[in-house]
């Protein structure tokens, strides 16, 4: 009898490692593009591109605003202890929502840090204008990466987009 129980459990806590690894897999494979032409009603899906995109360990909220035009997303961050730039995480995390989320039109992103609240709205329109491509054209991850990737690398560039 004790044989028994001891396999059993030796077998109960194998699974439990092995599906805990398999989650972790899973999670590092995520295509956020399966989520492409999703809607900001469709909360589900702004919620699991948000915490895929930068700054995900400090993800603390959202909210949809949906009742009317123009439609928008407001994120918020704990951003205490994040050793990211948050402006670079604004640029890459609404250039994805842009071009993920059709009818989105506005995201605002609140970091709550040491100092206070920093806070960045970003329009659909200026930052399609800023690189000059329409965002909800861009069909796989390997292009809005590349967009993202040369757009970063003007700091005088992102400093016009966020301060207007």
């Amino acid at each position: 009898m004790r044989q028994i129980l001891t396999f059993m459990l030796f077998s109960l806590l194998m699974m439990v490692l092995l599906s805990g690894c398999n989650a972790d897999a899973n999670n590092a494979n995520v295509d956020l593009f399966q989520y492409k032409d999703s809607y900001v009603g469709d909360n589900s899906a702004v919620v699991n591109t948000v915490v895929q995109l930068q700054g995900a360990d400090y993800f603390k909220g959202i909210e949809l605003e949906t009742k009317e035009e123009p439609y928008g997303i407001m994120v918020n961050y704990d951003w205490e202890e994040a050793e990211l730039n948050d402006k670079e995480t604004v640029i890459y995390n609404a250039s994805y929502l842009f071009t993920l989320i059709q009818n989105v039109d506005w995201v605002t992103f609140h970091f709550e840090t040491i100092d206070g609240m920093e806070s960045y709205k970003i329009m659909r329109a200026d930052l399609q204008e800023w690189y000059g491509v329409e965002l909800s054209e861009i069909d796989n991850e390997d292009k809005l990466e590349q967009l993202i990737e040369e757009a970063l690398e003007d700091d005088t560039k992102i400093d016009r987009l966020l301060n207007e």
